[in-house]
């Protein structure tokens, strides 16, 4: 396998890519659109829009394939963007020598044909691909391949509109008041030792502040929220067989995990113990369960000191029909359980609440 050489202009590149905010974003309807109409007009099983970053390649929508991610050092994708203004046409990738021992063709998903149209900015900086895959030898009609180029700058005209928003008159002042504002809370939370001593997360106390606060910015901005529990698997056994110095050495790095894939304004909590928890604003419980999804699968797959570590989640949206935050821990908890008891290492989001008959009772009584 040959892995792609760094282009020239990787660091304006690179740069450019996390100015548009795009990586590990939720889905979005306009680039599923994208990707559903190239995997249509192309008559191909595997259509992704390709993002790649620093060391891998992200798929910001995917039609065929349930991967999220590859390394960059097997992706094609990371040999198109080395010409920003051409369709690479792969027609039969073990037959070329810069493919044919690429895991990517030698195991699943077993590509043979590829056909990658960059996401070209306006600077000639190519971002990724808009790319469609097939597991058979072929070739794209002329027609096609055009359709496909037209396809991709889509991709990238969706990147600039969001781009633009990003950019939007007052948008530098009120960042600085935003910036200005999280200093004071930074330097309130470490005067108040708001902070977990083990793994430096925010701690129970923290946790409960902000709970307060989304339900009242909910309550004032009609926005949604929502709260993750995590619970590592079969916790107990790991510290009688390893010790407690393992022990904490795992959830030192289970907690690390948790900061590197929450989003900016999402607050990561140790609950207690061997439990977690994110607070996700204006976010609803399906949102939720994809980024809880995106977690259990890093932390399945990082090292931890003596032997892997497994997650359990529960999540749980906030509705303006709870009574207090409590009512919403004791949702996200009924489903922390479900995942527990359905055989661990999982992700269940809870129904939408309703109060019971007694709540409801109880609710009258108060007015």
């Amino acid at each position: 396998m040959k892995p792609a050489r760094i282009p020239a202009n990787e660091a304006k590149r690179i740069e450019k890519l996390k100015e548009y905010g795009i990586l590990d974003t939720l889905p979005e309807q306009a680039y599923d659109d994208i990707t559903y109409l190239a995997s249509h007009i192309c008559a191909t099983p595997i259509a992704l829009v390709s993002l790649v970053d620093t060391d891998r390649q992200w798929f910001k929508s995917r039609v065929g394939l349930d991967a999220e991610e590859t390394s960059r050092d097997v992706a094609f994708c990371a040999h198109a963007i080395h010409q920003p203004d051409e369709l690479l046409i792969v027609p039969n990738a073990v037959e070329d020598s810069r493919f044919a021992d690429n895991p990517l063709v030698t195991s699943d998903p077993a590509i043979r044909f590829y056909a990658g149209a960059p996401l070209t900015t306006s600077e000639g900086l190519a971002l990724g691909t808009l790319c469609v895959i097939d597991r058979e030898p072929r070739d794209l009609e002329d027609e096609q391949r055009k359709a496909l180029a037209a396809l991709s700058r889509q991709v990238i005209a969706q990147l600039e509109l969001r781009h633009s928003v990003i950019k939007l008159e007052g948008y530098q002042e009120r960042l600085e008041r935003y910036h200005e504002r999280l200093e004071e809370a930074n330097e309130r939370l470490r005067s108040e030792s708001l902070t977990d001593e083990l793994t430096g997360l925010a701690n129970r106390a923290a946790f409960d502040r902000r709970l307060d606060e989304e339900v009242h910015r909910s309550k004032r901005q009609n926005t949604p929220f929502s709260l993750m529990l995590i619970d590592a698997d079969r916790f107990k056994p790991y510290n009688d067989t390893y010790g407690h110095v393992a022990g904490d050495e795992a959830l030192e790095r289970l907690a690390a995990v948790l900061q590197q894939r929450r989003r900016a304004h999402d607050l990561v909590a140790r609950y207690g113990g061997e439990e977690f928890a994110i607070i996700l604003s204006n976010t609803g419980v399906d949102g939720a369960t994809i980024l809880a999804e995106r977690i259990r699968r890093a932390v399945e797959s990082t090292p931890m000191p003596r032997r892997e570590l497994t997650v359990s989640i529960g999540a749980a949206e906030w509705n303006a029909d709870m009574a207090t935050p409590l009512t919403l821990i004791e949702q996200a908890d009924k489903a922390l359980y479900l995942a527990k008891s359905e055989g661990r290492n999982r992700v269940v989001g809870a129904e939408p609440y309703a109060p019971s008959e007694k709540e409801n009772r109880d609710d009258s009584r108060q007015r």
